[in-house]
């Protein structure tokens, strides 16, 4: 097990123009890629991930870097969609980064992985859930600090059978990679419960009416809908579904806990189920950690915040212990356990996380959540 860095202040953010990545005063400091989705419709994901990641660099910066060099982040867009995953990674690979934060989605991590393993780029993703990003890949570069989708899912799946009780289950997904896969485990997961899962429908990412699937979900009689996908189409299906009088409860996973869907949903937000990161911020241990982003006005509490700051946290006490070395890193990635905002995290052989915490949270009109008692 690593001592973790007791990460307190100043990120250089960079951009990815060339005569930043070539600079021969960078040469001196060990960078960073944080390959977040700056443009787009997800772009509040990057914004909690970069949150984390900058948090934690400018704890360990002030603390005088590591073996006298300051950390850099440098910035990324892939936009959170698969054709720009390769893109991404190739901007990453020719600027001689060695390590990064991301991608943030699953689809675009899932089509760039194979360009950083094979290039020996070491990736810590916080956020990208979805198990074919490392099922039967054999990578040895590629980690994450989240858990995956069939850990997720059952813990929805879980909380509809135990807690929600409902007699008709609509899943509904966005037809992407994330949404789909885990909306299947939910739906696998409830029928092996006998639970009457009347619907399982795909809708498109995007689109601004979603009356159709409204439609077929007032006439199988659900009382419960489990939506796989993102926050934008998740806050349409709410809005939309009160327009219309359809009256349910629905869930989704960590995709849909942004701030943002309450501006698309408006009131009927109000009671919405969403699996997310136990919160890590109300560990007492974390109290440090929960200070240094309060002092800069940021939100510990998110769902990748604390997810982004470990993966900083178990890179860099890995580049202390072995050198800036992106190979050693993976080994010693591969090889220990490291103290963590989130506990004790280590890998199996794929790079997934030997167990993670999810938990149901009930979300509010004003923003806010608190945990789910049925």
């Amino acid at each position: 097990m690593q001592k973790p860095f007791r990460l307190s202040v100043l990120i250089a953010a960079l951009g990815l123009a060339a005569t930043s990545l070539t600079s021969v005063a960078h040469a001196q400091n060990i960078r960073i890629a944080m390959v977040i989705p700056t443009t787009g419709a997800l772009t509040q994901y990057g914004d909690m991930v970069k949150e984390g990641a900058s948090t934690a660099v400018e704890m360990v910066n002030a603390a005088g870097g590591i073996q006298g060099k300051k950390i850099e982040l440098v910035p990324v867009d892939d936009a959170c969609e698969p054709k720009q995953g390769p893109v991404a990674a190739n901007r990453v690979v020719n600027a001689k980064i060695g390590y990064v934060i991301g991608p943030v989605c699953s689809g675009a991590a899932i089509a760039a992985a194979p360009i950083y393993n094979n290039e020996g780029v070491v990736v810590v993703t916080p956020s990208a859930t979805s198990p074919a990003l490392t099922d039967g890949k054999k990578f040895h570069y590629i980690f994450r600090t989240i858990g995956r989708d069939d850990q997720q899912g059952p813990s929805a799946a879980k909380f509809i059978i135990e807690k929600a009780k409902p007699k008709k289950v609509a899943v509904v997904h966005d037809k992407q990679s994330y949404g789909q896969g885990i909306a299947t485990s939910v739906r696998d997961a409830l029928k092996k419960a006998g639970i009457d899962v009347v619907l399982f429908e795909g809708i498109n990412a995007g689109d601004s009416d979603y009356s159709a699937v409204i439609t077929k979900l007032k006439s199988n009689g659900v009382d419960f809908v489990y939506y796989g996908g993102y926050h934008p189409e998740m806050g349409l299906l709410l809005r939309q579904a009160g327009e219309q009088g359809l009256k349910v409860r629905m869930m989704g996973p960590e995709g849909v806990g942004n701030p943002e869907v309450n501006a698309i949903a408006g009131n009927a937000v109000e009671g919405m189920l969403v699996t997310l990161p136990a919160d890590f911020a109300a560990n007492p241990k974390n109290a440090a950690v929960v200070k240094a982003f309060q002092d800069k006005k940021r939100n510990p509490s998110g769902a990748f915040q604390l997810t982004a700051y470990a993966a900083v946290q178990v890179l860099l006490d890995s580049i202390k212990a072995v050198g800036d070395s992106p190979a050693k890193v993976a080994d010693h990635l591969h090889k220990n356990s490291f103290e963590t905002a989130l506990g004790t995290v280590g890998w199996n052989a794929q790079g997934d996380l030997k167990a993670f915490d999810f938990q149901v949270f009930e979300w509010h009109k004003d923003g806010s959540k608190t945990a789910a008692a049925k």
